[in-house]
């Protein structure tokens, strides 16, 4: 009969032992992670979600050259590839809703390599090359089978990118593997892409506290603030991955028709959701629609908040008492 050892917390009586806070940063998904917990926790339960984060980035990643989703691009044009359930999951989602032409689109690599917006060697590409990639970025001619799990991208060149959801699906696995444990309180914070998990252990009304990130300021500088039960925080915006050239600034969020960043009105959209991956998808559909939908919100996507470049925030989901402004500059309006 084996023995486990864990720290003795029951040594001496710890005062508010639910607000004990356990924090540790990591770097992977090419962003710092910053995984927290509250009360009874343990490093090695941190470190396990960041073996998971680690698992799921070793599948996914198109930014290095061995990974499942990189195999299926690797033989785009040749053959179908084979894949984990994990992977295949994700894609078959991804592929759904790209087929819904909202402006999630899961067919967007060939774009996103060649402009290359957040990475090295990011350049304003030539129109000829820009219609060239179109022709690769249909999703719906993705083919997928769920009978033997395998994915086949027919046209050579075509690639799949997941970037725009991964993390939203790798913080719900994350939570999963906290409840396992049984732990209910948390922060799961992938690079600014937060899941709050359980009550605010610190305030009496146990409601979390979210910034809504000023998008001509430095990241952690909010223009308002609302208060929300457990749930996902996810951000689409203009103001982070950009470059300059010949005095315009184009931003990453890349649209599927025109093959040029999305213009419209929007700096960003934040989604409040129950689900991360949730959120993942509708920032990327709430952005290229420009303002709140008709009967947008349900049981599993709480508000929205929509920030514009002239300072003026519209509100999905929300009533205007349910945001606190914390930047004067900025302005709610009732509707577009």
């Amino acid at each position: 009969m084996s023995t486990l050892l864990w720290p003795d917390i029951h040594s001496e009586f710890i005062p508010q032992l639910s607000q004990r806070r356990l924090t540790k940063t990591y770097r992977a998904l090419g962003t710092t992670i910053n995984l927290t917990l509250f009360g009874t926790a343990y490093e090695s339960q941190l470190d396990k979600a960041f073996e998971l984060i680690q698992f799921y980035e070793d599948l996914l990643t198109v930014n290095r050259t061995n990974s499942e989703v990189m195999a299926i691009n690797q033989a785009a044009g040749k053959h179908p590839v084979q894949v984990s359930y994990p992977t295949f999951n994700l894609i078959q989602k991804a592929w759904q809703v790209s087929c819904q032409n909202r402006g999630f689109n899961a067919a967007i690599g060939p774009l996103v390599k060649l402009w290359k917006i957040g990475f090295a060697g990011a350049k304003l590409p030539k129109k000829a090359d820009i219609e060239a990639k179109l022709q690769l970025i249909d999703a719906q001619k993705i083919q997928i089978n769920p009978t033997n799990l395998s994915v086949y991208l027919p046209l050579k060149g075509m690639e799949l990118d997941l970037g725009g959801i991964a993390k939203g699906y790798i913080a719900d696995r994350i939570q999963d593997l906290w409840r396992a444990y049984d732990l209910h309180n948390g922060i799961i914070d992938l690079g600014g892409d937060l899941l709050l998990m359980g009550s605010q252990p610190i305030h009496p009304d146990q409601l979390w506290r979210i910034g809504i990130q000023d998008p001509n300021n430095t990241r952690g500088q909010a223009i308002a603030a609302v208060k929300m039960p457990p749930c996902s925080i996810v951000t689409s915006g203009i103001y982070e991955r950009r470059f300059e050239y010949n005095g315009h600034s184009y931003h990453h969020i890349l649209d599927s028709l025109s093959g040029y960043p999305k213009e419209n009105d929007l700096a960003s959209v934040t989604v409040f959701s129950k689900y991360s991956l949730d959120g993942e998808i509708e920032t990327t559909n709430l952005f290229f629609a420009g303002h709140p939908q008709t009967n947008w919100t349900n049981a599993d996507l709480y508000g929205a908040v929509f920030v514009t470049k002239d300072q003026k925030i519209w509100l999905s989901g929300f009533k205007p008492s349910d945001l606190k402004i914390l930047n004067p500059a900025f302005e709610i309006q009732t509707r577009p």
